[in-house]
């Protein structure tokens, strides 16, 4: 897969000097900042040889805009649920999972990292189809931001870009395939205090599921008949 490297809202302009770095140390040359600081001299002294990626790097002003076009969106945290009732980052996969998991396939890799103080907010966390842990000693659990960002992309470094392996559905796609499932439950008169948790879980069950655009799209028809059948049995 094509592996990006997205910061959303670095503090930082060191940090995002040295992620540049780091990104061109393993192969890699796409990098994404989302709403970044200035950067002046000091993000481009340390990214040293690789301020071609710096110079390269999209600065946007949304998640929604550094994600579109990805087949698999993965979100980073130093924070893993301890209750499988915890949806929003739980279950979690090691950067070790992740690479066998996106291994044979082919699209856009998008790995979302977090704010140096805060990390990512919840509405990002709910975003994902992944969430990725790296585990630390719970003593200081909480690594530098290039520290991080080199740890899954060393593992992700075997993972060559390929056009023949499978390809998934994009995003965009999936993303109308879960506006499908909350006008489903709507529909069915779903309890409204459930809802947000019911969509977040769907949401992790179909991230892990790999869907394919034929997948996707075969679910969207069976919810569409679904919904013709309540329609015409009222």
């Amino acid at each position: 897969m094509d592996v990006r490297t997205i910061l959303v809202e670095p503090k930082n302009e060191e940090n995002i000097g040295a992620v540049a770095r780091v990104v061109k140390n393993f192969g890699f040359s796409e990098l994404c900042l989302v709403n970044p600081p200035v950067m002046g001299t000091k993000a481009y002294s340390v990214a040293s040889h690789a301020q071609e990626v710096l110079t390269a790097a999209k600065v946007l002003g949304s998640v929604d805009e550094a994600v579109a076009k990805s087949a698999i969106v993965a979100c980073t945290t130093s924070k893993h649920g301890i209750s499988v009732n915890e949806h929003l980052r739980m279950p979690y996969l090691s950067p070790h999972d992740l690479k066998n998991k996106v291994e044979g396939k082919s699209g856009v890799l998008s790995l979302l990292f977090g704010r140096e103080d805060t990390g990512l907010l919840n509405e990002e966390l709910m975003r994902c189809d992944l969430v990725v842990c790296i585990t630390t000693s719970p003593i200081y659990p909480v690594m530098n931001l290039s520290h991080a960002v080199s740890v899954l992309l060393y593992e992700l470094s075997e993972v060559a870009s390929t056009s023949a392996g499978l390809q998934l559905a994009s995003v965009e796609n999936k993303e109308r395939l879960f506006w499908h499932q909350e006008l489903f439950l709507d529909e069915i008169g779903y309890k409204e205090h459930k809802k947000e948790k019911t969509l977040l879980m769907l949401r992790r069950i179909l991230g892990r599921a790999e869907l394919t655009a034929r997948e996707v799209q075969t679910l969207r028809g069976i919810l569409r008949k679904a919904e013709w059948k309540i329609r015409h049995h009222r």
